[in-house]
């Protein structure tokens, strides 16, 4: 079972994009995120068209994820748990039954959090934790669970291509890499560092200053799996020539492959 996730930066911007790159990927599930589309308006043809089940969690012009499956997705729940007041759409989840596993698939677009320090980088410190007691729930399900998304953290070094540029920023700030490590310790695993451990492969270039030509990036595109699910995992890889097509997103697939 091949499981990707893409932050598209615009789904009707990118509407291209996406449908090139599910044509050639032929992932089974994807999860995207920074959608920029109400769920009214989000281009369902894109998806469904090409075989799959849609579940969208959307919000005008910001944020939004959405679920893509060539197997029914059931028990959807859309947003993080613990806070009701919070109304920015960040989190979605589902149970995708395979050939021989049922799985929970999270989709999630992590807070920025610039400027730091200030508001926004409270509101990504209180997310976080909130996504650490949701990821300890998930855990005591037993089943195989995958968190997958765009985290806004690059959680060493080692994910950039410059770390001394990041230093300051919300993204590599050191509460923000210990509250990535309070989540991964709770018993997940980084399914790209897995698979994957040599320097220079990320997943976001900036538009500016051709990043992309340079491999200036960053790794803040990551898929956690549950102990039930790593002992699936049978590769994990990141579509980087993605980046380099007409109109690309600043971010590129990453994706795993499952035996479920």
């Amino acid at each position: 079972m091949k499981i990707a996730t893409f932050n598209i930066n615009g789904i009707k911007a990118r509407a291209n994009a996406l449908a090139d790159w599910l044509d050639e990927a032929k992932p089974d599930i994807a999860v995207l995120e920074e959608i920029k589309s109400a769920d009214e308006s989000f281009p369902r043809e894109i998806i469904e068209d090409r075989g799959y089940n849609l579940e969208t969690h959307g919000q005008k012009s910001f944020n939004g994820v959405a679920i893509l499956s060539k197997f029914p997705l059931e028990d959807v729940v859309r947003g993080l748990p613990g806070d009701d007041t919070d109304e920015q759409a960040r989190w979605i989840e589902a149970t995708v039954t395979g050939s021989n596993h049922a799985i929970r698939v999270c989709g999630l677009y992590l807070p920025n959090g610039n400027p730091a320090p200030g508001p926004k980088y409270d509101y990504k410190l209180a997310w976080m934790a909130r996504m650490e007691a949701h990821a300890a729930a998930l855990l005591r399900t037993e089943m195989p669970v995958i968190m997958a998304g765009d985290y806004n953290i690059i959680p060493l070094d080692q994910d950039a291509a410059r770390p001394e540029a990041w230093r300051e920023d919300a993204l590599a700030l050191p509460q923000s890499r210990a509250a990535f490590r309070r989540i991964v310790n709770q018993g997940w695993t980084d399914a790209f560092r897995a698979r994957n451990t040599a320097d220079g492969q990320y997943s976001f270039w900036d538009y500016q200053a051709g990043a992309y030509n340079r491999n200036d990036g960053i790794r803040i595109d990551h898929l956690l799996l549950s102990p039930q699910a790593a002992d699936l995992l049978t590769d994990a890889q990141i579509d980087a020539h993605v980046r380099g097509r007409e109109k690309p997103s600043d971010h590129v697939p990453v994706w795993i492959d499952l035996a479920a």
